[in-house]
């Protein structure tokens, strides 16, 4: 099976009494499955098992009444069009890993 590149982003209410947990929640999810780009946007490079458990984690946490989560897939030629600007170069998540 091929991987899915899916661009994932949220907004949580922190003013709400456990927004604060819930934003925390979400970004740990997000960061065991992919890489930071901003501080509520993740890009993820999954099996579609592993997309199906980070869905379903992700939908468990956020809350439907005041926050709002969006995924966004993207196609190898998508991620190749990404284009960056700033700080914090990207980080290749398909090519090598030097330690």
């Amino acid at each position: 099976m091929r991987s899915l590149t899916v661009l994932i982003c949220y907004d949580v209410r922190v003013s709400d009494p456990q927004g604060p947990r819930r934003l925390r929640k979400l970004a740990r999810a997000c960061r065991d499955h992919g890489v930071r780009v901003q501080y509520s946007v993740f890009e993820c490079v999954l099996e579609p098992k592993d997309w199906v458990v980070l869905r379903a984690r992700l939908l468990g946490v956020f809350d439907a009444e005041c926050d709002s989560l969006r995924f966004y897939f993207l196609s190898e030629d998508d991620a190749r069009k990404t284009e960056h600007h700033g700080a914090r170069a990207p980080l290749d998540v398909e090519g090598p890993l030097v330690l």
